[in-house]
């Protein structure tokens, strides 16, 4: 059976395609980067942090330390999801900042990058996010963001302002607490520029004092220090889709599903077109096109000469970019992008780099005071209630009402009697094993389904009266999701202020599990 390669990333799954293990960090300490030019690297970011008016004294700080000539980055990224988007998008940050002051050293510095994916264009993927308030209603907030264009192109508008203040009127949580929120925002906003500035604004004030400096592709001087990967790329516009397909393969066969294919013809670059419109260039021979147009290797150089913001990276090609850029340690990344790390070992190779240690993230799914007590009377985990909340509830009340009918215990007893029968059997007549083994297995696994039918039923029944199954699963899997891929991490500020954040900058990196608000 096929695998999915998202699922799949830790136990000896995808990081097996990796250049280095989980634990390598010692080794990718150990190699030294003199490729980089860290002056001007902390150059165009300062640039960039003055124009987005975030040029404080802990990205002053944290660009000193990366213009030491031995310094290392610990980069992580996201799209730029309306509010910060799910709370992944800030974890992930966190995490960079976490491991980075782990690593860090005088004479060797380490600095938390997060990269703003201002080039994606995917307005559907970043338009929406949803929070829950006080009163359990779920609040889903979708701006009218165009597609097609790049994210760091698209001016925010003054009536997506005027839709997140009238969510945050409506939200039911303590005044001061949406006060606070409210000022977040506002100041986000106050700068003006595009819908990824507002995300990095956002960002910023939320993981900035932890060190973290965000940092925008987009923006004219950091895409200039781009621009070298990108011509050598258009010298060979094949060759990295070639090297994706080849891993692609090797990944099929040994039973995984592939996350990225590139189909015969495809590079891995976008061009911005006159339209504004973000299209994925083909080559043919000495041409490359788009649905709209063609284009010579001259023209797509002047062009990158011209204005290096609108020539961009696929997914294939942009962590090779972002790592040709930055002296990169490590790569904060999820499932998904373990994904498609194992099969961009070869593309970084194409361009004279070394993959970097790819660092599963940090993970965390928040429980309030109200699902904590309940997860406690449950015996349960909120990863139990998302993985079966209906068993989990069922499985709970049929405990309290010593219903031994659907026990785990009653079920093995089960089991245990029909194989001590099976082998009496197997004893009188051997012929007859294969029959009474298989009479066992279906007889286990109906009286298996039977539970889980009958505790579901009592879980039914509870949530009628009670609505407890409700509330976890608004709570826990929102909107059928896991909370952590569908709920903002402004959730929980705006009901409990500051100590949410806290907590998170107070875990190790790359912490796994559940916290309790207090």
């Amino acid at each position: 059976m096929a695998r999915n390669a998202g699922a799949e990333y830790r136990n000896g799954g995808l990081l097996d395609y990796v250049r280095l293990p989980v634990g390598a960090l010692d080794t990718a300490l150990a190699e030294e980067r003199t490729d980089v030019d860290r002056a001007a690297l902390a150059g165009a970011l300062r640039d960039y942090h003055r124009e987005l008016g975030t040029l404080d004294r802990h990205v002053q700080a944290a660009l000193e330390k990366l213009a030491h000539p031995r310094s290392r980055v610990v980069v992580t990224g996201q799209q730029a999801g309306v509010l910060t988007g799910p709370a992944y998008s800030v974890h992930k940050g966190a995490d960079a900042a976490l491991l980075a002051r782990s690593l860090d050293c005088e004479d060797a510095p380490v600095v938390a990058v997060y990269w703003v994916a201002s080039q994606d264009h995917d307005a559907a993927e970043v338009a929406s996010t949803t929070l829950l308030d006080l009163n359990e209603r779920l609040h889903r907030l979708t701006l009218d963001v165009p597609g097609g264009v790049p994210v760091g192109r698209v001016k925010w508008q003054d009536g997506w302002t005027a839709q997140v203040h009238a969510l945050l009127n409506a939200f039911a949580a303590p005044a001061e607490h949406v006060q606070a929120v409210r000022e977040r925002f506002s100041r986000a906003v106050e700068g003006g520029g595009s819908y990824a500035d507002v995300f990095a604004r956002l960002i910023h004030g939320l993981l900035g004092s932890a060190g973290l400096v965000v940092l925008d592709p987009m923006h004219p001087a950091l895409a200039r220090l781009m621009a070298p990967t990108l011509i050598r790329e258009l010298e060979r516009p094949l060759a990295s889709s070639q090297a994706i397909e080849a891993a692609a393969s090797r990944l099929e066969a040994d039973g995984f599903v592939p996350q990225l294919r590139r189909p015969d013809g495809a590079t891995n670059l976008f061009v911005e077109e006159h339209d504004g419109q973000r299209r994925l260039l083909r080559s043919e021979g000495a041409v490359f096109s788009t649905p709209t147009r063609t284009y010579t290797g001259e023209e797509l150089l002047a062009l990158l000469e011209l204005d290096p913001t609108r020539l961009t990276p696929a997914a294939g090609l942009r962590p090779a970019v972002q790592d040709a850029l930055l002296p990169t340690v490590a790569f904060v990344v999820g499932p998904g992008e373990i994904a498609y790390g194992a099969q961009l070992r070869e593309v970084y190779a194409l361009h004279g780099l070394r993959q970097p240690l790819l660092w599963p993230r940090l993970s965390v799914t928040w429980l309030e005071p109200n699902v904590a007590r309940l997860l406690r009377r449950l015996d349960a985990t909120a990863a139990q209630v998302q993985a079966d909340p209906d068993g989990v509830l069922g499985r709970a009340l049929a405990r309290e009402r010593a219903a031994g009918a659907v026990t785990t215990a009653r079920l093995d007893a089960l089991d245990a009697d029909l194989k001590a029968l099976t082998d009496e059997i197997g004893a009188l007549d051997p012929t007859l094993v294969g029959a009474a083994q298989r009479t066992r297995t279906r007889t286990t696994a109906r009286v298996a389904h039977l539970q889980r039918l009958a505790a579901r039923a009592l879980a039914r029944a509870e949530d009628e009266r009670s609505g407890q199954l409700s509330r976890l699963r608004t709570h826990l899997l929102p909107n059928g999701v896991p909370q952590e891929r569908e709920l903002n991490l402004l959730t929980f500020l705006l009901k409990h202020g500051e100590a949410p954040l806290r907590q998170l900058l107070a875990l190790p990196p790359g912490w796994q599990g559940e916290i309790e608000i207090p």
